[in-house]
């Protein structure tokens, strides 16, 4: 694999991000949240990975990495798009951010940036 390289029309989108109750006082706060991934670009792309970065507040970082998203691998054609759910569970409010890794048909390595979202408990 070369280098990776931004694909113009490879993008995501933050849908929706819910606030979820917790059952104890005590317990982590748990965030769900719902992404698109766009590919407005003119080639097919499959994601293979991602990472996440949640920086809380309180001065912890998780770093989150792994193969496809949700368990799958998506193959996107011009024009489609893939839609997912996943949470994350934290201790204080927390920033996250990370990024999507693809691969087109030619065998080129791509990125799609995910979009930075607080969760904040109010």
């Amino acid at each position: 694999m070369g280098a990776i390289r931004e694909l113009p029309g490879l993008h995501v989108t933050l849908d929706e991000l819910v606030a979820v109750p917790p059952d104890s006082e005590d317990a982590p706060r748990r965030f769900v949240y719902f992404l698109t991934i766009h590919n407005d670009s003119s080639e097919t792309v499959t994601i293979k990975g991602r990472k996440w970065v949640v920086a809380e507040s309180n001065g912890q970082t998780l770093v989150v990495e792994g193969d496809g998203v949700v368990g799958e691998f998506p193959r996107l054609e011009p024009g489609e798009e893939f839609s997912y759910n996943s949470s994350h569970a934290i201790t204080s409010d927390a920033v996250a951010n990370g990024s999507l890794l693809g691969l087109t048909d030619a065998g080129e390595a791509v990125v799609a940036a995910l979009p930075e979202f607080e969760m904040r408990w109010s």
